[in-house]
C-alpha cells in the first residue's frame, strides 16, 4: 500500500505518519532526506529523532538525502526481513530530498534532470510491495515565486505530488493537525 501525506508547513505530516505506521505495523524504516546544513536544521533532526525514540514504536532509520530510489529498492530487496518483522516504511520527506537535487542541478539542466529523479523515485515507489507512506508539501498554494529557481522547484514539486498520488492508495492532506483522506473522495471522469 503506497499512502501520501501532504500539507501545509507545520501541518502535522510528519506525526500523522508515524503514528499511522505503528498502527499499520509492527516496526517502522524511516528514510530521512534532510541534511543538517545549520544549527537550526541541527535541531530539527535532533527533535523528530527524540520523538521517534520516545514513542515506543521500533525505528530504524536510514539518512539519505539523494538515493532515495535506491534506499527503496534496496528495502524491496529486504522485503521478507520487513514483512517478518511487519515493517512500514516512511520516507520524510519529498519536498526536501526535491529541493536536495534541485540545489545539485541547479546550474545544468536541472527541471530535467530532477524531473528525471523525479520519475525513478515514482517508479521504485510504484514497485514496492510492501507499506509505505511519503510525507510531502504542499507549495502551490502560495505566491508565484519572483524568482526562476524558486518557480521552477515549485513546478516540480507540483509534479512530484501529482504522480505520487496518482500511485497512492491513500492520500492524505493535513491541516491544523486534522488528517483528511482525499483520494477516495477525487471527483472521477
Amino acid at each position: 500500500m503506497i499512502v501520501l501525506v501532504t500539507g501545509g508547513a507545520r501541518s502535522g505530516k510528519s506525526t500523522f505518519a508515524e503514528t499511522y505506521a505503528a498502527r499499520l505495523g509492527q516496526t517502522g524504516l524511516y528514510i530521512a532526506t534532510a541534511q543538517a546544513f545549520d544549527e537550526e536544521m541541527q535541531e530539527r533532526i535532533a527533535r523528530h529523532r527524540e520523538r521517534r525514540q520516545q514513542s515506543g514504536f521500533g525505528w530504524e532509520t536510514i539518512e539519505e538525502p539523494y538515493a532515495l530510489a535506491d534506499v527503496i529498492r534496496a528495502a524491496r530487496q529486504r522485503q521478507d526481513e520487513l514483512a517478518q518483522r511487519q515493517a512500514v516504511v516512511v520516507v520524510d520527506c519529498l519536498i526536501v530530498w526535491l529541493s536536495n537535487w534541485l540545489i545539485r542541478h541547479e546550474q545544468e539542466k536541472a527541471f530535467e534532470r530532477t524531473l528525471a529523479q523525479v520519475d525513478a523515485l515514482v517508479s521504485a515507489v510504484r514497485d514496492f510491495p510492501g507499506t509505505i507512506l511519503l510525507v510531502t508539501n504542499e507549495v502551490g498554494d502560495g505566491l508565484v515565486p519572483d524568482y526562476s529557481l524558486g518557480r521552477m522547484f515549485r513546478d516540480l514539486a507540483g509534479l512530484m505530488n501529482q504522480r505520487m498520488a496518482a500511485v497512492a492508495d491513500q492520500v492524505f492532506l493535513l491541516t491544523a493537525g486534522i488528517p483528511l483522506e482525499i483520494k477516495r473522495r477525487a471527483f472521477r471522469f
